[in-house]
């Protein structure tokens, strides 16, 4: 895709999305993405030499190769979401080469699954891919349903398999917050240890930050400090949900920012609700790539550029974004994929 195509599918907010410069936190501040990354920021960190060699295939692979931006493809739904809700729109995925197959041809930087998925396939497929393990995920066959990240694999596990990162998630603000930090802490540096990157699903989960008004699972504010969190524990890429509201602190009336947070810092643009995030990952040093949400069918391209042209313009380092490619045709969840791609390939698609 050319900029005249992302503008046609960006619509009415197109201008506002392309041509906006960031009155918070200014770009000339921010660690951005390069094909240089690996030796301009990870080698002067207290990374194990194969964990760079691990960073450096991820960036170095699929139609983004040498930009520093990623397009991974992430199919762990099928715990948590259940293997019907995740994969009836389209069966062939209840095969997990097919999976690995999409993210092939899509072009992408890399595949993150679960244990049985990648192990599954690894032989054939783990020395054309990078693979990214999925060490722990929330299970909903228990009754009653609890919202819990557990241990399914093990990082040897990962190593064995070929696996070149290990990806968890950790659910900042529920009760079981401090075991999950706990546990994939020491699950990152074993990794580390071992030669392999170290990806954070950085997400929210308390009840109580849902309020009649707004859901502030998605505030700019709380998302950034989980992101601070995560880069705390040596994530060397963090998994954001795109922000979509801000002012989370003061509305739940709990912790501790600052004024300047919503005064200076950011504004209610999503370009600047994004930067926060990336502020939040050391600004920028540690790259943040938002997740693409569910499929609601034919608005699917368009969210996923809109996206894109945020978490890009915003300073971030790329998109993770499955169910809206895996829920159809391979050839259309490939175009997918590759629209995606194209924002990031786009030289006129800048860093606002």
């Amino acid at each position: 895709m050319n900029l005249h195509e992302i503008e046609q599918l960006l619509g009415s907010d197109a201008k506002n999305l392309l041509e906006y410069k960031c009155k918070g936190i200014p770009k000339e501040t921010l660690i951005l993405p390069g094909a240089d990354s690996v030796d301009r920021v990870f080698a002067l960190s207290d990374r194990p030499t194969p964990v760079l060699k691990s960073l450096n295939w991820i960036i170095h692979q699929g139609r983004l190769a040498h930009t520093g931006y990623v397009s991974i493809l992430p199919v762990d739904q099928g715990i948590e979401h259940s293997a019907g809700a995740s994969f009836a729109p389209n069966p062939i995925y209840f095969d997990p080469e097919n999976i690995v197959k999409l993210a092939i041809e899509g072009g992408c930087n890399a595949v993150a699954s679960t244990l049985g998925v990648l192990g599954a396939v690894a032989r054939k497929y783990a020395h054309k891919i990078p693979f990214i393990l999925k060490i722990n995920h929330n299970e909903f066959i228990s009754y009653p349903n609890t919202h819990d990240q557990i241990m399914f694999g093990r990082v040897k596990q990962a190593f064995d398999m070929g696996a070149v990162a290990v990806g968890a998630t950790i659910y900042f603000g529920s009760p079981e917050a401090k075991r999950q930090i706990q546990e994939v802490g020491l699950a990152f540096q074993q990794a580390h240890e071992l030669g392999m990157a170290t990806i954070l699903w950085c997400y929210l989960r308390n009840p109580a930050f849902k309020t009649p008004e707004k859901d502030y699972h998605v505030s700019a504010d709380l998302t950034g400090q989980g992101n601070h969190l995560g880069v705390t524990i040596e994530a060397d890429i963090i998994k954001q949900k795109l922000p979509e509201n801000n002012g989370g602190y003061n509305a739940l009336k709990f912790g501790k920012t600052h004024p300047k947070v919503y005064s200076e810092l950011t504004t209610d643009h999503p370009i600047d609700l994004c930067r926060y995030q990336v502020a939040n990952c050391y600004m920028g040093r540690m790259g943040l790539i938002n997740s693409g949400g569910e499929s609601k069918g034919a608005s699917d391209l368009a969210e996923a550029v809109r996206t894109a042209v945020i978490n890009k313009r915003a300073g971030g380092m790329g998109l993770i974004s499955g169910r809206k490619a895996f829920q159809k045709p391979m050839n259309d969840g490939v175009k997918i994929l590759n629209a995606i791609q194209d924002v990031y390939l786009c030289k006129d698609v800048t860093v606002a």
